[in-house]
C-alpha cells in the first residue's frame, strides 16, 4: 500500500509543484497540502472520493487557491489541463459537486492566462540567471481579451430564472441592477457552488462577509438562498462603492478585500483600478475585466456607464 501511494504521488507531483521552488521536498509538499485541506475543505464532502482521488483533489485545490492568490496571472496557465482532467472526478458525486461548480467557472481564468502566455513574450534573462517571470499584462489588454472571449457566449441556462427576480433586490439597495451578472462570473448562477476557501452561493460570499451583512451561515446557510445571497451581495457592493466611488475598484475590493485595494492605492498614491491592477492578486486581475466584459455582453454597458442612484 505504501509503495502504491508513493507511485501515485510521483505521478501527480509535476502538476502540483509547477510554481514551487526547487527547494520544496516531497515531505513538505504532502504536509503543506494536507494541512491546507484540513483547514479549508469540507471533509465530509471529500470523504466520498477514493483515497488516491482525494489526495489528488486536495493537492489540486490547494494549488489553484495558491495561484489565484498569487502574484502572476500567467502562472495559472500551467494548471489548465490538470483542472480539466480533475473536473469529472469532482462532478461525479453530489457531495463534491459544489467544488466542481466553483472550479468550472474558474476555467475561464486558466484559458485567458494561457492566451496571455502566448501573447506576451517572456523577458530576457541574463546567461546563467534563473528565468524571470512573465510580467502581468496591463488592464486594458485583459479587458480586450475578455470582451473577445465572451462576445458570443450565450446566457447560462440557470440565469433565466434569476436575473429578473434579483434585479429589484439590487435596485432596492441602490446598486445598478446590471450587476446581478456578477453571479455569472462567481457561480454561473448555480447557488450550490462552493470555493475551497469557504465562499458559497450565487455571489460567493465568505462567511464573515455574509454575517456582516445580515445572513446566517448556520444552522441553515442563507448564502445558499438566491434572494438572501443577492441582498447581502448588493449591500456589500453598495458599501464598497460608497467608499471607493468607482465600480472597477469596488469589484476589485469585492474579490480581494477592501483592505488589499486600499493599501495598494495608498502605497502607490493611485486613484484608479488600472494604476494598481498589475499588483493585485492574480484572480482579481482577471476577475474585474471579466465582470466588465460580462456586463457589456449581457446589458450593453461598460462599468463607467452604470447608472448611479
Amino acid at each position: 500500500m505504501k509503495l502504491c501511494f508513493v507511485c501515485f504521488v510521483l505521478l501527480i507531483l509535476p502538476f502540483f509543484i509547477s510554481a514551487q521552488t526547487n527547494s520544496l521536498t516531497l515531505d513538505d509538499l504532502l504536509q503543506s497540502a494536507e494541512q491546507w485541506a484540513n483547514e479549508n475543505l469540507d471533509d465530509d464532502a471529500l470523504r466520498v472520493l477514493k483515497n488516491a482521488d482525494r489526495q489528488k483533489i486536495e493537492k489540486l485545490l490547494a494549488e489553484i487557491q495558491k495561484e489565484l492568490e498569487g502574484e502572476y496571472v500567467i502562472d495559472l496557465a500551467s494548471l489548465r489541463n490538470t483542472v480539466r482532467t480533475a473536473l469529472p472526478t469532482l462532478g461525479r458525486y453530489e457531495e463534491t459537486l459544489p467544488y466542481a461548480l466553483w472550479l468550472k467557472t474558474r476555467l475561464d481564468y486558466l484559458d485567458v492566462a494561457d492566451e496571455l502566455r502566448i501573447k506576451i513574450p517572456p523577458p530576457k534573462s541574463k546567461p546563467g540567471a534563473p528565468p524571470k517571470p512573465i510580467p502581468n499584462p496591463p488592464a486594458q489588454i485583459e479587458r480586450q481579451i475578455w470582451i473577445e472571449k465572451l462576445s458570443e457566449r450565450p446566457w447560462p441556462s440557470t440565469a433565466k430564472s434569476y436575473v429578473s427576480r434579483l434585479k429589484p433586490i439590487f435596485i432596492a439597495q441602490k446598486v445598478p441592477p446590471e450587476l446581478v451578472w456578477l453571479a455569472e462570473v462567481e457561480s454561473s448562477f448555480d447557488p450550490r457552488a462552493r470555493s475551497p476557501a469557504g465562499a458559497a452561493g450565487l455571489f460567493q460570499l465568505m462567511p464573515d462577509t455574509a454575517t456582516r451583512f445580515g445572513l446566517r451561515v448556520s444552522p441553515f446557510d442563507q448564502r445558499l438562498s438566491p434572494d438572501e445571497s443577492a441582498l447581502a451581495a448588493a449591500k456589500y457592493l453598495q458599501y464598497l462603492h460608497h467608499h471607493f466611488n468607482d465600480w472597477r475598484l469596488t469589484l476589485a475590493a469585492y474579490n480581494a478585500g477592501e483592505g488589499t485595494v486600499q493599501n495598494l492605492l495608498n502605497r502607490h498614491k493611485a486613484h484608479t483600478f488600472d494604476e494598481i491592477a498589475t499588483r493585485l492578486p492574480a484572480e482579481t486581475q482577471l476577475y474585474v475585466p471579466k465582470v466588465e466584459a460580462t456586463v457589456l455582453r449581457r446589458e450593453g454597458l461598460r462599468l463607467n456607464q452604470l447608472r448611479s442612484f
